[in-house]
């Protein structure tokens, strides 16, 4: 019977041990789980943080195009008017008939 006991105290203190083994693997498994939750939610901070970035670059260089476009127009505006001024010089610029400035 002294034989049995041991062995039954053995298989127990076995069963213990699984037992502290299962619980310490069961914390370090929640540690690991809450430095994961905890990275992800840094990595998903500085994803929207650099799409709000991106999308206010978007809206600052849609407005640049915006006035570009603007003054795009404005400057064809002035060639066109340029270029009609010139053309209606041009008969009665002596320069462009190749007619001596000064008469002789």
């Amino acid at each position: 019977t002294h034989t049995f006991h041991s062995i039954r105290s053995l298989r127990l203190c076995c069963v213990c041990n699984d037992v502290l083994q299962s619980s310490d693997d069961d914390e370090k498994r929640m540690k690991r789980r809450e430095k994961n939750r905890v990275a992800a939610q840094r990595s998903r901070k500085r994803q929207t943080q650099r799409a709000d970035e991106l999308h206010e670059a978007y809206e600052c260089l849609e407005q640049q195009n915006s006035l570009l476009k603007k003054e795009v127009q404005v400057l064809l505006e002035e060639q066109k008017r340029l270029a009609e001024a010139l053309q209606s010089h041009e008969p009665l610029c002596p320069v462009l008939n190749h007619e001596p400035l000064c008469p002789v």
